[in-house]
């Protein structure tokens, strides 16, 4: 099964990516925060310094975009197939208020006849592939049933769903039954995101999936075959074939333990040396890229309310860590935090 790392806005950036890919089991395909391009300019200077190729090498990335206007769309994919790449995501699914209201992100689901007449412009002038990252909707899930019916009309390299609406955020349990009938019926590769932070969540899911997409397939087969004749039935069975999981999206649980990936693989775990010294690397990248010591702190706090998951008991450690001033306090507070705390069974 095919891992992907999920665009993760303020943290998920190059320098995080790298040292993640170098210190631990590297993502099949890694997709970038998303590039947000406008009338005036595609990509930012900042924006271009996450997905420049050469601070990406080594890995395969995928840069995500959020747009609404198919004009400003294509220029940006442009400049990126310039760069070389060969493929970009389409954002549908950032929850955030302030880019709802603009009817970006998961706020364009909200207008399913300009999305559809969106799509068609793209699809029919892009010469590279798009990937679309979706939600179920943006208040009810049953809105995903005529967003199936969209994204089926055009040749979409991966749908990638997250199965909860807009209002949900990251709150209430993703909606299972919608993925699962979105498997049996897209008619592109699908992937799920949602909610995996550890080995056993995603042998659950994954269970969960499986065994519901092979009963679909055993109760297909079987109606086929009662209700085709014999000449027919290859023909029929190899229309619905393709229609399996293609991949598996993490982001926060890889945030917590970098090391998810190769423990999902079987080929590695977690350990407090080897997470010591991916902190150290990313401590001094962040701390050489970006220019003063609160800016640092800030990116380092931001990665604890994420990474004091993989510790036991660690509150008191991550409220101290909230509340350091100055790097010098910080890392004090980690070297007591690294070397008192055990990592979760």
């Amino acid at each position: 099964m095919n891992l992907y790392f999920a665009p993760l806005e303020g943290i998920g950036g190059y320098i995080y990516r790298n040292a993640q890919a170098d210190y631990f089991e590297k993502a099949d395909k890694y997709f970038s925060p998303f590039l947000a391009p406008n009338q005036n300019r595609s990509i930012s200077p900042k924006e271009y310094k996450d997905i420049a190729p050469e601070h990406n090498e080594g890995i395969y990335l995928v840069p995500q975009i959020m747009a609404n206007n198919a004009e400003v769309f294509l220029k940006a994919v442009q400049e990126l197939e310039q760069l070389g790449y060969q493929e970009v995501n389409l954002n549908l699914g950032c929850p955030s208020r302030t880019v709802v209201t603009k009817y970006r992100g998961a706020g364009f689901l909200a207008k399913p006849d300009a999305l559809e007449q969106f799509l068609e412009e793209v699809y029919g002038r892009i010469n590279i592939r798009l990937s679309l990252k979706t939600r179920l909707g943006m208040e009810d899930e049953d809105e995903f049933e005529h967003l199936l019916e969209i994204y089926n009309k055009f040749p979409v390299t991966e749908l990638i769903i997250h199965p909860r609406v807009q209002t949900d955020y990251y709150k209430n349990k993703p909606r299972m039954e919608y993925f699962l009938k979105a498997l049996e019926i897209s008619k592109n590769p699908v992937v799920y995101n949602g909610d995996i932070f550890t080995e056993d969540l995603y042998k659950q899911k994954l269970a969960q999936i499986f065994t519901t997409t092979v009963t679909h397939a055993e109760n297909r087969t079987e109606a086929v075959k009662t209700s085709f004749p014999e000449s027919n039935r290859n023909t029929v069975l190899e229309s619905g074939k393709g229609k399996q999981l293609s991949a598996v999206m993490l982001g926060r649980g890889v945030l917590a333990n970098p090391a998810l990936f190769g423990e999902i693989r079987g080929t590695q775990a977690l350990t407090k040396e080897r997470l010591w010294e991916f902190h150290e690397r990313l401590l001094a990248d962040y701390s050489q890229e970006m220019s003063g010591e609160r800016n640092v702190l800030f990116k380092m706090k931001e990665l604890w309310f994420y990474l004091a998951w993989s510790f036991e008991n660690s509150e008191k450690y991550e409220k101290k860590i909230r509340k350091a001033q100055h790097l010098s306090d910080y890392r004090l507070v980690v070297r007591q935090l690294f070397t008192e705390l055990e990592l979760n069974a």
